[in-house]
Order: structure tokens, then sequence, then C-alpha cells
């Protein structure tokens, strides 16, 4: 049975992200310089726009880049970059392909340690060591993907109670934590700069 997951709070959004390891993938791409609800529900737009119910490594790999531009480009834009990130959703789809079959969820489905897992995530295309840590955070926190020392590969994002990432949200209330969390820590940012 999938995991109820409610990162985009759009049901129909949230219910594919917690059937569909692709999606899930892509959302977290997806979540930079947008909102996290934004992001996450880009798979589902994507889908919808694909002509499908869920997505495709092999066919969005192999779909005319110009032509999948423009599918993220039209109104509503999946993303404040969509032509940016249509190019990074295609390479990320097809080094699925490529190292995967296709399947994005044997890029976790085995891996017998949370640092395997992190090192996998990491060599994913626009995964670096922030994102891979959400990332392995969210499997763990809410798809139950717990492999031996999970928490700690997550570093401070594994963390049981914290409400740090995209990886913490399980509703509305949550989600408002998470918020009030990346607010302080950009104002710490800020205040350090100017010291």
């Amino acid at each position: 049975m999938s995991p109820t997951i409610h990162i985009a709070q759009q049901p129909e959004a949230d219910e594919l992200l917690g059937r569909s390891p692709l999606a899930a993938l892509v959302g977290m791409l997806l979540d930079q310089q947008v909102p996290m609800e934004w992001a996450f529900s880009g798979p589902y737009t994507v889908a919808q726009r694909l002509g499908g119910d869920d997505l495709d490594a092999a066919e969005i790999a192999a779909y005319d880049p110009d032509a999948f531009a423009e599918l993220l480009k039209a109104k509503p834009a999946v993303h404040r970059y969509p032509g940016n990130m249509a190019k990074r959703v295609q390479v990320l789809c097809q080094y699925l392909v490529d190292e995967y079959g296709g399947d994005a969820s044997a890029v976790w489905r085995d891996a017998a340690t949370g640092d395997e897992l992190l090192a996998r995530l990491k060599a994913l295309p626009g995964f670096g060591e922030q994102k891979a840590q959400i990332f392995l955070a969210l499997l763990g926190k809410q798809f139950g993907v717990q492999p031996k020392g999970w928490r700690e590969a997550a570093g401070a994002y594994g963390e049981k109670g914290s409400y740090r990432s995209a990886a913490d949200i399980t509703g509305p209330e949550s989600l408002s934590k998470v918020r009030a969390h990346k607010q302080e820590m950009k104002r710490a940012a800020k205040a350090a700069k100017k010291s």
C-alpha cells in the first residue's frame, strides 16, 4: 500500500507522489527556488500534460527536448524556470534509464546502509549533498525506506520530530513549521553575512 503524502497539499498530486517513486524524485528535483507545494505538484502536472496518470522515465528521456520544455512552460508553469527544469528532469530520467532500467525505486530498493543510499542519491543528476539528504530523510520518514544508519546519513534532516524540510511535511500544520524553520535559517544566514 502506498504511503499517504501531503507535501503538495493537493490530493491528486500527493496521491501520485505516494505511489510513484519517479514522481517523488522529480518533485524533489524541482524543489528549489519555488514553494515546496509548487515543486511537488509538478510531477502530477507533467503526468497530466503527457496524457497519463503516472510518469515514465523512458518516455520523458526520449521526449523531444523543445516539446518537453514547452510542456513545462504551459500555463500554469511547472516551475519558475521551466526550460531549465525540463532539461534537468530529462537528464535525471535518462540517468535512471541508463543506470536502473528506468525504475526509480531501484535507486533505494536494495541499499544496505544509509551511507550507500546517500551515495546513490548524490550520484543522481541534480542531487547535491543537501537534496540527497532531504530525499533520504523523506524516504525514511514517510516511505518506510530505512536501511541501517539512514537517520545518520540524512544528517539533521533525519532527526525525529524535526521540521526542516519536505521530509517532515505531513499536513498544513507541519508545512507551517517547516516554513518557519526555513525563514529562521535565512534570517540567520543574512545576519551572519552582515557581521
